[in-house]
């Protein structure tokens, strides 16, 4: 009896230790999902950035986790983000630092499924109104255009300039809806430059209309402009909604890192079959052209690393002066707990 008793006694111990260790981490325990509904807001479905969203709904895999996923095109960071805090929607697909940016305003999201490893945004200056430019500081007081406020754009071109010298305030910063407004601004002599995700990016430079001068589409791009590995796109969702849900969660991971694995082989045959015809926008050599420019910045695994959640953290502290690097608690920010079993579960 003494020895059933100190064994009870052990295994209590043990797991009041595991508890203290994991803090207020959820319980990652398989079954049905707790909300069989999901609504993802995202800036663009048709950017690559959301490409394993898209996969995820095509190939089935969010229905295989017993999910009813609704991914809603919000036209914008700033937006997607909004409709998840006005209750709208459950989950961002968005950029990853955007997490950082709202811990310094004591609002606590969690970034939980990785979908690209690198910003996959060129910046380029319009041949029509730049065809003198020279470098960074040819930029000031001129028009740039980026995909909306907070997202991976805005933090790459504030980036560029101030590495060229150029104080983000010292231009003059033009939110783009579309990439139809976008192509039309750039054309029509609107913008001097702009910062964007693909396929635009690849589309404009074909066509001569822009001279691409930075370029995070690599992760050697990314490295050598934010001086570390830099994630990028990821789900993330209010601290208290993972907690409170942790299957859901689960079942979100599994079906993105399984879009992850599909897309580390697809041809481009493949591709073609299953991306919407809408995302091509009229030309499928050029879509595969912008996919594989970005296709190594799409994450494997869905895992973030410390080191690249630090490179964020740095290039926000140096980007966003509402950011205090001190007070920003990383471990706060993510959680690899529902992609690394995700990684188990498909081999990824």
């Amino acid at each position: 009896m003494n020895r059933l008793l100190a064994d009870r006694r052990s295994f209590v111990a043990a797991a009041a230790s595991l508890l203290a260790a994991t803090g207020s981490r959820p319980a990652f325990s398989q079954g049905k999902p707790e909300k069989a509904k999901v609504a993802i807001a995202v800036a663009s479905r048709a950017a690559l950035e959301s490409l394993p969203l898209a996969i995820a709904d095509r190939l089935g895999y969010f229905t295989a986790e017993g999910l009813e996923v609704e991914i809603h095109d919000l036209g914008g960071a700033a937006r997607a983000l909004q409709a998840v805090l006005d209750g709208t929607d459950d989950v961002v697909g968005g950029a990853f630092e955007q997490t950082i940016h709202l811990q310094s305003m004591n609002q606590f999201f969690l970034a939980f499924v990785l979908l690209g490893r690198a910003p996959q945004v060129a910046v380029g200056v319009c041949t029509k109104t730049m065809s003198t430019y020279k470098t960074v500081a040819d930029l000031r007081g001129r028009r740039i255009g980026v995909a909306m406020a907070g997202s991976s754009a805005s933090t790459v071109a504030r980036g560029v300039l101030t590495r060229g010298g150029v104080m983000p305030q010292d231009v003059n910063f033009v939110d783009l809806a579309s990439v139809g407004s976008a192509m039309a601004a750039v054309r029509s002599g609107q913008l001097d430059a702009i910062s964007c995700t693909e396929p635009l990016m690849t589309m404009l430079e074909h066509r001569a209309d822009v001279r691409i001068i930075a370029d995070t589409r690599s992760l050697s791009g990314a490295q050598e402009l934010f001086g570390g590995p830099m994630p990028s796109a990821c789900l993330y969702a209010p601290g208290d909604y993972v907690q409170k849900n942790p299957r859901t969660v689960q079942a979100l991971a599994n079906a993105v890192v399984h879009a992850l694995k599909w897309l580390q082989t697809a041809g481009p045959s493949d591709l073609i079959k299953e991306v919407p015809e809408a995302y091509l926008f009229g030309d499928r050599s050029l879509y595969l052209a912008s996919f594989n420019k970005v296709r190594e910045a799409i994450a494997v695994d869905g895992l973030i690393t410390d080191e690249g959640a630090k490179t964020a953290l740095r290039a926000m502290g140096r980007l966003d002066p509402s950011v205090k690097v001190d007070k920003i608690d990383l471990a706060r920010t993510f959680t690899n707990e529902f992609s690394r079993k995700a990684k188990d579960k498909f081999r990824a």
